[in-house]
């Protein structure tokens, strides 16, 4: 992402956590291309309080969890938001893997969008399918009735024997790069305007709005003693916030929210 931008480099911050551990936050922002986007690598342990037993259904006394997570917010609205992670974890005695990548437009190019999905499509095997759904149900303000983006794949609590999942976990990962590089590519000098930051400042509150009250991630960061400045590094730099704002019938920005409704 530092060869894609050319103006701006990551900075990195290592933290460690009171509870137990720690991990690597790198943040870039401000870029050409790059508005705001992190990496986070954590490797984090400790007790397991009522409120994390309660979000994870475990009777165990302590917990290990590893992952990476990674978020890219672009300058352009004509380049979408894209989100990655992948994980593992410990209860007690019970031991899985999640994870999951999904893209985030603010308007719709039908050619990127179903180059994303081909490629986790080809990654992903038998299986795409069965993800490709979940993350469908998973991404979703219920209480707009609205999906966050246009999909991807998710998956949780998936065990097995040997190093099927790590594997599993890393060819995902990989695959990243080739899903959105050449999305970033193809959008990067395409014109926009002042509307389109508007909408894409209404629909970046969308993803406040989901990553605030939805998802496990951050309900999980905080409520196991996380970093905060880690946890929400995910958020956008500027979001938008309107009573009942409604895109014009028949606009481009319309469009998009049909596609996203549930």
């Amino acid at each position: 992402m530092e060869k894609e931008d050319g103006s701006v480099k990551f900075s990195e911050d290592r933290w460690e956590r009171p509870g137990g551990g720690g991990g690597i936050t790198r943040i870039i922002e401000g870029g050409k291309v790059i508005e705001k986007g992190g990496v986070n690598t954590s490797v984090v342990h400790g007790p397991i309080t009522p409120a994390l037993a309660q979000q994870i259904q475990s009777n165990g006394k302590e917990f290990f969890a590893c992952g990476i997570s990674v978020v890219l917010h672009p300058l352009s609205p004509m380049i979408p938001t894209v989100h990655a992670n992948f994980r593992y974890f410990e209860a007690g005695d019970d031991r899985w893997f999640g994870g999951g990548c999904d893209l985030t437009p603010y308007y719709l190019f039908e050619e990127d969008v179903d180059h994303f999905h081909d490629v986790f499509r080809k990654s992903c095997g038998p299986r795409y399918s069965e993800f490709k759904k979940n993350c469908d149900e998973y991404f979703v303000n219920k209480h707009r009735g609205e999906r966050r983006g246009v999909g991807g794949i998710f998956y949780d609590y998936e065990r097995g024997e040997g190093d099927y999942w790590l594997e599993f976990a890393k060819r995902n990962a990989e695959a990243l790069i080739e899903a959105y590089v050449p999305i970033v590519q193809r959008r990067r000098d395409t014109p926009y305007n002042d509307r389109h930051v508007h909408w894409q400042e209404i629909r970046r509150g969308r993803y406040v709005e989901f990553n605030l009250i939805h998802d496990r991630g951050t309900l999980f960061g905080l409520r196991s003693g996380g970093r905060t400045e880690s946890i929400l590094m995910s958020l956008p730099p500027r979001a938008r916030f309107e009573y009942h704002d409604q895109p014009e019938a028949g606009s481009q920005e319309a469009a998009l929210l049909e596609i996203l409704k549930t």
